[in-house]
């Protein structure tokens, strides 16, 4: 029976090591970043053109019914006052459909999540390594 244990590793070997693992799972984490950072991009970026798109149908549509509108109270007020209250009502409207959008906008809806939840979790990792 041959009791002969391998070799022990410097500590100088072990840091070495540490810090060639540390740079490759430090790429990888770039990596997954950018991949991430892609997809929400992509995502945001189609409907961005969909909503583009839908602006402008949606747009002549309300200046159709804001003549519409304007022209039917104008049966019962002046026309000045018609064009005043529908424009007022539309106002409103838009102020709130801003508001929603802006909302969903948020740079927290962009963060990578994924990304920065992995590099908690290696960082705590690394900590429990070191000596």
């Amino acid at each position: 029976m041959n009791d002969i244990s391998p070799p022990e590793r410097s500590l100088a070997a072990l840091l070495a090591e540490l810090t060639r693992e540390t740079a490759s799972l430090f790429r990888h984490e770039v990596q997954l970043a950018r991949s991430e950072l892609a997809e929400k991009v992509r995502r945001a970026e189609s409907g961005l053109v969909l909503a583009a798109i839908a602006a402008v149908v949606l747009l002549v549509a309300f200046e159709a019914l804001t003549a519409a509108a304007i022209l039917g109270l104008a049966t019962r007020l002046d026309g000045w006052a018609s064009a005043l209250i529908v424009g007022g009502v539309l106002a409103v409207a838009g102020a709130l459909v801003l508001a929603k959008g802006l909302a969903n906008l948020r740079r927290d809806n962009l963060t990578p999540r994924r990304t920065l939840d992995s590099l908690k979790a290696n960082t705590r990792w690394a900590k429990e390594q070191l000596p």
